[in-house]
């Protein structure tokens, strides 16, 4: 195994592959699975997908943010979050994993989460890779089946043999999601550049706003995603 696939193996601050609670999680995850990579990174899929709600008003600035063995204990997380739970999981079953980046256009939104961070772009959005097989296969496990069945948007599969990646339309045909721009593959979650470029594309007052409000609210954003107005047509860019 090459070094990067070493480096993919390996336990971090942030992906606590080391972690007891993440090790128990791990095996009873895959524990009908047998031996097989593939039919145990799926299984290790679907346990983060829908066992873990996506909540994209989550604290984002610093490492304990998206330490996996965080993500497990709050049961919730946003699309980075997730997938670096996802990431210590697979590293536990001895699967080699890593954390990619994107930018993307139309992410699931809602009336006021637009309005709160000001864009259409949902800047570093995060995913996972597994080798498998001789190759990298991404998976994304950010959306749960309850906020898709909400949105309209068919929960994406993952077989560990394919890509899994956001779809362009949502069930009614209408437009979902957009890749803009692929930010690079990570072994660790790089907190400081996602902190960086959110400020570049929202804005530094904006990001400091979100930052303070979370200091004195304890980590509490005080919304409800699952209960805000889901958008009908395509966003305007």
């Amino acid at each position: 195994m090459d070094e990067i696939d070493t480096e993919c193996l390996s336990p971090t601050a942030i992906i606590d592959s080391d972690n007891e609670g993440i090790i128990e999680y791990a095996m009873n995850a895959v524990r009908d699975s047998g031996e097989d990579p593939v039919a145990r990174a799926v299984k290790l899929y679907y346990a983060v997908r829908d066992s873990i709600r996506y909540d994209p008003y989550c604290p984002f600035y610093l490492p304990e943010h998206y330490r996996a063995s965080n993500v497990l204990k709050t049961g919730r997380g946003y699309c980075v979050s997730k997938a670096a739970l996802l990431c210590a999981l697979g590293r536990v079953c001895n699967i080699p994993s890593r954390i990619g980046f994107a930018t993307v256009r139309n992410h699931l939104a809602t009336r006021q989460l637009l309005k709160y961070i000001g864009s259409d772009l949902f800047v570093y959005h995060g995913f996972n890779e597994f080798y498998l097989e001789g190759r990298w296969v991404k998976a994304t496990p950010a959306f749960n089946i309850e906020l898709c069945k909400k949105h309209k948007v068919s929960p994406l599969e993952f077989n560990g043999r394919e890509d899994s990646i956001f779809q362009a339309y949502s069930l009614d045909n209408k437009k979902f999601i957009e890749y803009i721009e692929f930010h690079g593959i990570y072994t660790d979650v790089p907190v400081d550049k996602i902190v960086s470029a959110w400020e570049r594309v929202y804005g530094r007052d904006r990001v400091r706003k979100w930052i303070d409000y979370f200091e004195k609210s304890g980590g509490k954003s005080g919304r409800d995603f699952y209960k805000e107005e889901v958008l009908k047509g395509k966003i305007k860019s």
